[in-house]
């Protein structure tokens, strides 16, 4: 038997392309691999065929969309993953189930090779390759675009030449994408960092500057994971995708940065995600009531530290799983509802309430019923302040001297 290719396909004209590319360039049969997030578009039966059209041997669809959201999603949710403060982790949450399908129909169709098509100047070679040398250490990795020299201009020529049965004359002016977790959107004019968006860009969200009537959502979390809106038993994937629909009509989740790559450079990103952003708003805020003090100070930190990881493509790493267990411990009590309000491009948190709380009325409140005893106030203040006293004490007495 030849050699085998498992690649990563989407269906469009890079990967349709590489599927003869690499057989020419190496010899090996092609299992074309689709994986559905959420990502919508075509039907990926529709899809599969295409792959068998454009030479595949075998090709293989796997819906992994409740794996996704459960099992991918909800982690990142927990962490509250927000890479550099504003990016909910799109792509990157989505690559390790990816991986997963790829190395399990690697082993299936007896592959030596994993392919994907990514360039050699983004964070998702990374992604894939790591996880890939992670879940299976024997598979050797390519990348058509950055190992074979597979341009743009190359693919459509080819294409061209082979009759592939597969759109080549539009070109769209931008690199897109998507799952349900959120939507990328780079390249074309925005790599400007001066021009601002234009409406083209968008399509999950929105505009936000005629928005209609206010929404009003109670999201209901068992352990940091959403179960009910507005009363309405969802799974994860359904909480995402009904938070996609009522929190994109406002236009919530519309993020526009300069970041940080992990390969050293700063690439302007177009994000949407409405419904990540309403949740991570939610349970944010639940968390405040739900979790001590200490413990959530230290979550911050771990949080960061998670999301950082996985944005580097680290998600089977020994660190991360090791967080995971801290992330997850912390996720206990944080039950309860949250009702916000979806407007004008925001998620607002207007009501909270926890079985499992922290928040305590009567040592809360100022009015009648106030169990706080504020004599304890002065010698709790006394103490506190204590080394700051004694230290300021040593400078009076070093200056004076």
């Amino acid at each position: 038997m030849s050699d085998r290719v498992v690649l990563a396909y989407s269906g469009g004209l890079d990967t349709s392309v590489a599927i003869g590319w690499i057989g020419e360039a190496t010899g090996a049969e092609v299992i074309a691999v689709a994986v559905d997030v959420g990502q919508g578009g075509e039907d990926l039966e529709t899809v599969r065929q295409r792959a068998l059209d454009c030479g595949a041997v075998e090709a293989y669809v796997a819906d992994a969309r409740d794996e996704f959201a459960s099992e991918y999603c909800m982690p990142a949710l927990k962490a509250n993953g927000l890479y550099m403060d504003s990016y909910p982790l799109v792509s990157a949450v989505s690559r390790p189930v990816i991986v997963k399908h790829l190395v399990k129909a690697a082993k299936q169709f007896g592959a030596t090779t994993v392919a994907h098509g990514c360039t050699g100047k983004g964070n998702d070679q990374v992604r894939f390759e790591v996880g890939i040398q992670t879940l299976g250490p024997e598979l050797k990795c390519i990348a058509p675009v950055r190992d074979l020299a597979l341009t743009r201009e190359k693919a459509i020529t080819y294409a061209e030449n082979n009759d592939l049965p597969i759109a080549t004359t539009k070109k769209n002016p931008f690199s897109i994408d998507q799952n349900v977790w959120g939507r990328a959107v780079e390249t074309g004019f925005l790599e400007d960092i001066w021009n601002a968006p234009t409406k083209d860009v968008y399509d999950y969200t929105d505009d936000p500057t005629f928005p209609p009537a206010a929404d009003e959502v109670v999201i209901t979390f068992e352990q940091g994971v959403p179960v009910a809106l507005d009363g309405k038993p969802v799974t994860p994937l359904q909480a995402i995708q009904e938070l996609n629909r009522r929190a994109g009509a406002q236009g919530v989740g519309r993020i526009d940065i300069v970041e940080d790559r992990l390969v050293g450079i700063k690439s302007r990103e177009i994000y949407e995600a409405p419904g990540a952003m309403a949740l991570i708003a939610a349970h944010k805020e639940l968390e405040n009531v739900t979790i001590e003090r200490e413990q959530a100070r230290f979550k911050k930190t771990v949080g960061q530290r998670w999301t950082e990881l996985v944005y580097d493509g680290q998600w089977f790493s020994p660190l991360k799983k090791s967080l995971d267990v801290f992330i997850e411990d912390t996720q206990k009590y944080v039950n309860g509802d949250i009702r916000m309000e979806l407007h004008a491009g925001r998620a607002t948190v207007t009501g909270r309430r926890s079985s499992t709380g922290l928040y305590d009325f009567n040592l809360a409140t100022y009015d009648e019923g106030d169990s706080f005893d504020q004599s304890n106030a002065r010698g709790f203040i006394e103490l506190f302040g204590m080394s700051s006293k004694v230290a300021s004490r040593r400078e009076q007495g070093l200056a004076e001297g």
